[in-house]
């Protein structure tokens, strides 16, 4: 059941309030996950672990996509190089 949580929370997915609402689909997804290989899992359930993510976020990443600070983005350069004139063979 720890991995199961602990899978879920990889996912971005709130493990707790998915267990709330979602009871039964909580219980086959469980059940499923302790026979099968997490890889495999994924590959079953893929369309639907991202409705279930959007539906049940983790709080922390849905604070900080709000704030718009999900990633840090990469420096902007003050000034622009130019392009090197080609070298002609003549």
């Amino acid at each position: 059941m720890q991995e199961f949580e602990e899978y879920l929370s990889s996912k971005k997915i709130d493990a707790k309030a998915f267990k709330e609402k979602e009871a039964e689909m909580w219980k086959d997804w469980c059940a499923l996950f302790t026979e099968v290989h997490p890889n495999s899992f994924s590959q079953q359930k893929l369309y639907l672990i991202n409705t279930i993510r959007r539906r049940f976020p983790i709080k922390e990443s849905a604070e900080l996509e709000k704030k718009g600070t999900t990633s840090q983005a990469k420096p902007k350069p003050k000034f622009k190089i130019p392009n090197r004139p080609k070298k002609s063979n003549e």
